[in-house]
């Protein structure tokens, strides 16, 4: 009977040392860093000064600062969350949700949010990939026959299904590396180019929408356009659980590092382009800021090239714990045997999905404001809050029970009204919308 338990816990061991999440625990601290800016510097970026336009100054300056705090303190609970339990780390979003909940409820409220945010922007960054090339194309070759946007992104999905068959995390760190390098560089051209352009005479900064209504709709899109621009919490209990752990020298440490490295990054990538933009182009910017800038054609054409690397690494951080999941449940629930074949099925079919999705559905701006509220706004802005108080149980009324319990008020606002307005811009992108053109 020993013996059985034995090589059940062996097996079990070989299959962690296979799946990607459990595979490698060497990362250092600033992997972590360069992770985290790839998850959340996304192309959510490029569509804040289009966020603005719809809120306003006052409304969306304070949104765009409080959601900085609100998903740096949930970050914070996240990774101190990883190792609460002695001797256990949370190595996936899902394994804190079990024990929060409990082993059935935990995997029904997590697992679907956690695959509908890592699926959705993967489809996301299939769009974006494809207009950054589309547009790269353009502007290098203005002359040229144009070409339609589904070969893009079917060129786009080709560098896919060959990265996506690098075994885990660690093994996608110079890709992370070279993304987390072009956020910083497209979102500072972003912002310097609109500076160096200079505000128009006529620059309006009265709301876009042509009456109340469709300002109210705007208002909720860019809510949710927000919410998508902080979404790398999805991520991070995954990233964490690459870096090693003692007890002298727990993984928290250096996640916390990489952490506050990664959000004075993307502190300097959003607020200036958010602003910048914003003052430079008022409400005649479009959903993505590189659109609205042609000139000079050879720095925009450069910009495109580094948001494509970049959403490139972004598909991946993403991919990877849906890899886990998928390979975790074939292995462990169905019992194929890991292997190079079934790896290699299950990524190939997955990167294929995603690029059919992507190519079906390309409404870009549309997307990022429903996903953004309907799927980020609660693993990111609520669903950390609700943990922490089942699990760490602060004193009712006392600072920590009061923050958590306005931030899940605020996460849970914002995941009803974001999906309404991305909903009416996908439904009015969509009246015009020939497939696969």
């Amino acid at each position: 009977m020993v013996g059985n338990n034995t090589e059940k816990t062996a097996e079990e061991k070989a299959i962690d040392d296979w799946l990607p999440i459990t595979s490698s625990r060497t990362a250092k601290w600033w992997y972590s860093a360069f992770h985290n800016v790839t998850a959340m510097v996304g192309a959510g970026v490029l569509s804040l000064p289009y966020a603005m336009s719809n809120m306003g100054w006052g409304p969306g300056v304070t949104m765009m600062i409080l959601s900085w705090l609100i998903t740096l303190y949930t970050l914070w609970q996240m990774v101190e969350m990883h190792e609460m339990v002695p001797g256990k780390r949370f190595d996936r979003y899902h394994e804190l949700g079990q024990h929060a909940f409990g082993e059935k409820l935990g995997l029904y409220i997590v697992v679907p949010q956690q695959v509908v945010v890592e699926v959705s922007t993967c489809i996301i960054y299939m769009v974006t990939g494809g207009k950054s090339l589309k547009k790269f194309h353009q502007s290098v070759c203005p002359d040229c026959h144009e070409i339609r946007l589904t070969y893009f992104i079917l060129i786009f999905a080709s560098i896919h299904f060959v990265l996506s068959h690098l075994p885990n995390f660690n093994s996608i760190s110079v890709v992370s590396l070279a993304a987390a390098v072009m956020s910083l560089t497209y979102s500072s051209i972003a912002w310097i180019a609109s500076l160096v352009k200079g505000t128009s005479k006529d620059v309006d900064y009265t709301l876009r929408g042509e009456n109340t209504q469709a300002n109210v709709f705007n208002f909720f899109n860019a809510l949710g356009d927000i919410a998508f621009a902080y979404a790398g919490h999805n991520v991070v209990l995954e990233i964490q659980a690459t870096i090693p752990s003692t007890p002298e020298k727990p993984s928290k440490k250096a996640m916390w590092k990489g952490v506050i490295f990664a959000y004075a990054v993307v502190a300097i990538c959003y607020f200036p382009v958010a602003f910048v933009g914003y003052y430079i182009f008022g409400n005649t910017v479009d959903d993505n800021i590189l659109l609205t800038l042609e000139k000079p054609r050879w720095l925009i054409a450069c910009a495109n090239m580094f948001v494509l690397v970049h959403v490139i690494g972004s598909y991946q951080i993403y991919a990877m714990p849906v890899f886990d999941m998928l390979e975790t449940f074939l292995v462990k629930q169905m019992k194929f045997k890991p292997s190079f074949g079934l790896r290699f099925t299950t990524r190939t079919l997955y990167v294929a999905f995603t690029m059919f999705v992507g190519m079906t559905f390309p409404f870009f701006g549309g997307l990022v404001g429903f996903f953004g509220g309907f799927a980020l706004a609660p693993t990111t802005y609520y669903l950390p809050c609700i943990i922490w108080l089942i699990v760490k149980k602060p004193k009712k009324f006392s600072l920590s029970w009061i923050f958590n319990w306005i931030f899940i008020i605020v996460g849970v606002m914002l995941m009803i009204v974001a999906p309404i307005g991305g909903m009416r811009n996908i439904i009015l992108s969509a009246k015009d919308y020939k497939f696969y053109q």
